[in-house]
């Protein structure tokens, strides 16, 4: 009888080896390690539960079909070569719904300092509705990076540390795209007043 291996004293890349040596209850083990971290990260950019379980169940799918094809070379970074699997996983559900969160802070205000007006007419409401929609549109059309830490940062409200990570740059570089799609924003916002 073959020995039980006490998998939780083994690191995630020892995990990754028994599992590509046909040991498949390891999956297990590493779904309980990191089920929580994962699984909040996604629910933080989409904020919605059944859809972060759906992005999750996807993420272990493509985590799964990339190991046994033996795709997987991420040696001793597992967790955040999951991560990133089911951050592109967010960011590919974003841009095929087209749509993008609303952006409020902390007390419920909106990010870019649009007024809210408890009792608005008819045309404050179709013009504040305008504006939104004319922001959604200038933020789709940042480049992606720009675009993934703006939605990252605002939508999800992540540090830019955990931006970084997620995204495998640095914080400067993270805070640098932050910056150009800031500056882009308000290039445009410009542009349409103009025009």
């Amino acid at each position: 009888m073959k020995t039980p291996i006490k998998l939780q004293l083994h690191s995630d890349q020892d995990l990754v080896k028994f599992y590509l040596n046909g040991d498949e209850s390891v999956l297990e083990e590493l779904l309980k390690r990191h089920k929580s971290k994962i699984y909040t990260s996604i629910y933080l950019l989409v904020k919605d539960q059944y859809l972060a379980e759906d992005i999750f169940q996807d993420a272990f799918i493509k985590v799964i079909n990339t190991l046994r094809s033996g795709r997987y070379n991420e040696e001793g970074k597992f967790l955040p070569w999951v991560l990133r699997i089911a951050h592109n996983l967010v960011i590919d559900y974003f841009r095929k719904e087209k749509r993008t969160p609303v952006i409020t802070s902390s007390d419920g205000t909106d990010v870019l300092g649009a007024l809210q007006i408890l009792e608005e007419s008819a045309e404050d409401r179709l013009l504040r509705e305008q504006t939104h929609a004319d922001l959604r549109t200038m933020i789709h059309l940042l480049p992606d990076e720009q675009k993934e830490v703006l939605i990252m940062r605002h939508y999800a409200d992540l540090s830019f540390k955990e931006i970084a990570d997620l995204t495998d740059v640095s914080i400067n570089t993270a805070l640098g795209r932050m910056r150009y799609a800031l500056s882009n924003l308000r290039k445009m916002m410009k542009v349409k007043e103009v025009s």
